[in-house]
């Protein structure tokens, strides 16, 4: 009995002794693999390049009409008859509502007899005169009332004339609000008119760009319903004062408009350009990383056979699409991270996967 129980201790104990044998030697193997130096991370560059570069001063603004009015009546009236429909383009002058004149055009013919009665006793009167028949007082009381008529007669043409409600410029209606039969008073809107051809653009830009902008500099936009249409017109108005509490100052651009898509009250993305810098570094905007503590990029050095990278402040300008300017930092050529750099630190090794610019380009301005 005591011999069965050593045995099966014994077989026990060598179990155990395998299992610690494995698990130290698995122990052993990670420690090695671990122990094995890091592979390089993999990352693509790009190169600092010297180019041509147009820079632009970026604003949000609204599409606005030249001209838009809506259209309403002077004097108040009945519509006997309306002449246009909705949305249709008219030309300045075109008739758009008729208010019944039938009492005004009554008026006027009792008003114009009483004028020629003036006129003919006028007449009478000034011969009279020559035979000192009538006094020279008696004439001139009648011609007061010939002049008074006459007032009255082109006062009453007026009303009748108002009464016949036409577009104030060319341009295209939108929706109408009125309906024949119906009683306008005065001022009642009729319809709105808006001149689509040219266009305004207005924006505003920060006081410190003030000295960059003037009028007829060069204005693009870009609007949500054409995106992929420019747009060139160039500034026609700058107000002269900025404003308290914006601290901006506002410009208004102008834009043929042919097609008609740019639209009154429509969303613009505006570039005012700047003039040409003929020799510019640029870096791919996704090579910069942004923060608050300054601008910064990861600089690849050769070095001893090794390929390494160290963090370098720089100081960007503006951004044209994916493409940042460089004011500081760098020089035409030096090569930079430009994807991969989120796991980087100063001085590690790394494989440069692919460069999307190998080499220095300068462009120069056309003749």
């Amino acid at each position: 009995m005591f011999l069965r129980f050593v045995l099966v201790l014994l077989v026990l104990l060598a179990v155990v002794a395998g299992l610690a044998w494995l698990k130290y030697g698995q122990i052993q193997g990670e420690i090695a693999m671990f122990s094995q130096p890091m592979p390089a991370p993999m990352v693509a560059a790009a190169t600092v390049r010297e180019t041509r570069w147009e820079p632009t001063l970026d604003a949000v603004g609204s599409v606005a009409a030249v001209q838009g009015v809506e259209v309403s009546n002077q004097v108040a009236g009945q519509i006997e008859e309306i002449r246009f429909d909705s949305g249709i383009t008219v030309t300045q002058g075109q008739i758009l509502v008729l208010l019944d004149d039938d009492v005004d055009q009554a008026d006027l013919e009792g008003l114009q007899a009483a004028e020629r009665l003036a006129v003919l006793k006028l007449g009478r009167n000034s011969s009279l005169l020559k035979g000192q028949a009538v006094s020279q007082g008696d004439v001139d009381e009648v011609s007061a009332q010939v002049d008074q008529t006459r007032a009255l007669v082109k006062s009453k043409q007026a009303t009748i004339d108002k009464k016949t409600i036409r577009a104030p410029f060319a341009g295209q209606l939108g929706i109408r609000k009125v309906n024949v039969g119906q009683f306008l008073p005065e001022g009642t809107p009729i319809v709105l008119l808006q001149a689509l051809d040219p266009v305004y653009v207005d924006y505003s830009l920060p006081e410190r760009e003030i000295d960059e902008i003037r009028v007829g500099q060069p204005v693009r936009v870009q609007v949500a319903a054409h995106p992929q249409d420019q747009f060139d017109g160039a500034i026609t108005a700058i107000t002269p004062g900025v404003d308290k509490g914006t601290r901006s100052v506002q410009v208004r651009a102008r834009f043929k408009n042919p097609g008609l898509k740019l639209r009154p009250g429509m969303f613009a993305r505006v570039q005012t350009v700047l003039p040409v810098q003929e020799r510019v570094l640029t870096l791919p905007r996704e090579a910069v990383t942004f923060n608050t503590y300054g601008d910064s990029v990861f600089l690849v050095e050769e070095k001893d056979g090794r390929t390494t990278v160290q963090r370098r402040q720089i100081k960007t300008g503006t951004v044209r699409g994916d493409e940042v300017a460089v004011l500081d930092g760098l020089k035409a050529g030096d090569r930079v991270v430009s994807a991969g750099q989120v796991k980087l630190t100063n001085g590690q090794e790394v494989q440069i996967q692919a460069e999307t610019a190998t080499e220095i380009q300068t462009e120069t301005k056309p003749q």
